[in-house]
């Protein structure tokens, strides 16, 4: 019986995204566990695992991967680099319609590739199985504590970017000091997860949403908000949550009893552009207001945060929002709140990322992949096939053809 064979891609997108789906080791370990696999990687000169980790393990480079038979990347693939007729793994970002990608989408059905997205692998219920959320989180929440320190002269972190991974960054927590602030997380999913699990790290006191409003502390503490924390019905009927998932526009905020207590808010919880905002640029000019540094993990440009006015760059994290004049200004300055909005925060900590990343998908995605797919994983995650796009994407026809 012939191989399967698997191609991990060079990424190509600018700027250029340093992770990977497989780690050396991870290449590896797919061959030993499903044996009908052969993983081959094409060479790159700014991937996180540099080409020779993977040749010392016998992991096999190649240039041209146009004999397999799943190809693997992370980013969008350009249009003129796809092969035809084949599997892509990938994230697409077509699935919103996003305008730069409308020529990628045109490629996928022309070329007839079966396009899975990851974004778009979910179980049976529709609920997302893989993602890089947890490490957005992780940085978020680190840039968050990192800007924090900046803005009062506190102290100087190395940024996550700079650190070769995870554990460097975590003995960086050692020059950590902080007063008794008040931290906000929003949200309760993988990037949520991943802003606690690094205050948990921390050592902050994790407090009700209650305590955070009524009481005060010595020493530094942190709240999770759900959407229930700082939402309520307009017409003061009893909360339910998938009432406000379906129709958020029949809600309204109730974020400004926090905003007077809160001195850095980690936003990591998703939002629906009919949902109400967490508040208003005039919010922010209140005396009350005491929220100094925002970490807008979702990053939703002139959304549920007002003061995201652009996304933020790995390179130049910090940017200022003047809520008097309602323009950017310096990040650390007495006039503004300093905001970080960077948009591929995962890609601060990519050998962590790639690593978790990968695990993922050979736990999740790989046996639905090589061994059988009675679920029909691979089905619901692909966008197009053989020309055509499949059912539950054919919304995009207008898109696409």
């Amino acid at each position: 019986m012939s191989k399967i064979k698997i191609g991990i891609l060079r990424e190509h997108k600018m700027p250029r995204d340093k992770r990977v789906p497989f780690s050396p080791e991870q290449c590896i370990a797919i061959e030993k566990i499903f044996t009908s696999v052969e993983v081959y990687v094409q060479p790159s000169d700014w991937r996180c695992f540099k080409n020779d980790e993977y040749e010392k393990l016998g992991v096999k480079l190649k240039e041209d991967l146009s004999d397999c038979d799943v190809l693997m990347g992370i980013k969008e693939i350009p249009a003129d680099y796809l092969i035809a007729d084949k599997k892509y793994f990938f994230f697409s970002h077509t699935i919103k319609k996003q305008a730069h990608n409308k020529k990628l989408m045109s490629a996928l059905i022309s070329k007839k590739i079966q396009m899975i997205d990851y974004e778009c692998l979910t179980d049976s219920d529709f609920n997302r199985i893989i993602g890089f959320g947890h490490y957005a989180g992780i940085v978020g929440a680190y840039n968050g504590i990192l800007g924090y320190g900046k803005k009062y002269n506190l102290f100087d972190l190395k940024p996550a970017n700079e650190c070769h991974d995870r554990a460097e960054m975590r003995n960086e927590f050692q020059k950590i000091r902080l007063p008794n602030v008040k931290v906000i997380v929003t949200g309760n999913g993988r990037v949520a997860n991943g802003a606690i699990e690094l205050l948990g790290g921390l050592h902050l006191r994790r407090i009700t949403p209650f305590e955070f409003s009524n009481f005060s502390y010595r020493e530094a503490t942190y709240s999770q908000l759900h959407s229930n924390n700082y939402n309520e019905t307009a017409d003061g009927s009893v909360w339910d949550t998938q009432n406000f998932y379906n129709h958020p526009e029949k809600f309204r905020s109730t974020f400004s009893k926090y905003t007077k207590h809160c001195d850095l808010l980690i936003h990591c919880s998703y939002w629906n552009p009919k949902a109400p905002v967490l508040f208003s640029k005039t919010d922010m000019r209140s005396p009350d207001f005491r929220i100094s540094v925002i970490a807008d993990v979702t990053c939703d440009i002139n959304g549920s945060i007002p003061s995201t006015q652009r996304a933020s760059s790995i390179a130049e994290p910090f940017y200022g929002y003047n809520p008097a004049t309602e323009q950017e200004g310096a990040p650390f300055s007495n006039d503004t709140i300093t905001v970080m909005a960077v948009d591929n925060l995962p890609c601060e900590l990519p050998r962590d990322a790639s690593e978790d990343f990968g695990k993922e998908l050979i736990d999740k995605v790989l046996p639905a992949l090589i061994i059988n797919d009675n679920d029909g994983l691979i089905d619901r995650g692909s966008i197009c096939k053989a020309g055509k796009l499949t059912s539950r994407f054919e919304y995009l026809a207008d898109y696409a053809y």
